[in-house]
């Protein structure tokens, strides 16, 4: 006599919302760096990691450490970035915050992350005390979809289509695109149009203004080389992209926990790098941050 076998149950909303929460909690305390000294902080890459440490990590973990060492009343507004050498995301990640400047209003600080003895990345970023101030900003895009019609990552993946190394991690931010991923069997082509996505923490964060600044920075860095690529033809597992630099600018408060547009274009690209701009832009249309990356892309020799 055989044995019956049993269906799978399918996932529920709510299974779905705890899964993505404890995703979320992962990173979070990923960023939680462990304080050595009283500029000496360090991080870890999570044991599901792609061969090197993934840049919107030791961006948001250099972020975390230059924050430590900054008053509470005073909030990231820009921040540049460079990526120096790949990271090892087998072993730990030594973030060296040094205090530039402590001024009235301003406040500066530099953080070099090394391992094995090595500098991996750099960073400079500028805190500011609130103040009030001229205000004007370009329009929201217009037509956008509500992401909450459009399908998940797994909905992508299921319809077709290879999406690298996001199918093979656990995946702490929910992101809808707006139109066909790079990486989709069904996308046409090259486009000059943006890339569109929405993003946001798959799940609920603490109100600590640095966190949600550090989760943004996390996330900026998932799609904005994509829009290089999407002006060209060129199948995106044939392409080795890596991040050089990237900054940002910080215009307005905001939560990562709620929908974010990130609108990305890539203007320029020759010498195999690209050069890539983006703009996040909240439900109600408020344009909270802006970023700029440039990356390398190799194409194989034919």
């Amino acid at each position: 006599m055989t044995r019956s076998s049993t269906p799978p149950v399918p996932e529920t909303a709510e299974d779905g919302a705890l899964r993505g929460q404890a995703v979320l909690d992962e990173l979070v305390k990923l960023l939680d760096l462990e304080q050595l000294e009283v500029n000496l902080f360090r991080g870890v890459s999570p044991p599901q990691s792609p061969t090197r440490v993934f840049g919107g990590q030791v961006a948001g973990q250099a972020l975390v450490a230059a924050g430590r060492t900054v008053p509470a009343d005073r909030g990231v507004h820009s921040l540049q970035a460079y990526f120096i050498r790949p990271g090892d995301p087998r072993a730990p990640i030594i973030y060296e915050a040094e205090r530039v400047r402590d001024g009235r209003s301003f406040t500066t600080r530099r953080v070099l992350a090394i391992q094995h003895g090595e500098a991996i990345f750099s960073l400079s970023a500028s805190f500011q005390l609130a103040q009030e101030g001229l205000e004007h900003s370009d329009p929201a895009p217009s037509g956008i979809p509500h992401p909450e019609t459009l399908p998940d990552i797994e909905q992508r993946i299921a319809a077709g289509g290879d999406a690298g190394w996001l199918a093979r991690v656990p995946r702490p931010i929910d992101m809808r695109f707006v139109d066909e991923p790079i990486w989709s069997s069904h996308r046409s082509g090259a486009s000059d149009e943006p890339v569109r996505v929405w993003m946001r923490a798959d799940g609920k964060l603490p109100d600590d203004r640095l966190l949600h600044v550090c989760l943004l920075t996390y996330a900026s860095d998932m799609t904005l080389l994509g829009s290089v690529l999407a002006r060209h033809d060129q199948p995106s597992d044939r392409v080795m992209m890596a991040s050089l630099d990237h900054a940002m600018w910080f215009h307005r408060p905001f939560r990562a926990d709620e929908w974010l547009l990130y609108t990305c274009y890539s203007s320029t690209a020759s010498g195999s790098r690209g050069l890539a701009t983006g703009r996040f832009t909240t439900l109600d249309g408020r344009m909270v941050a802006t970023t700029v990356q440039e990356g390398l892309l190799r194409v194989p020799r034919k």
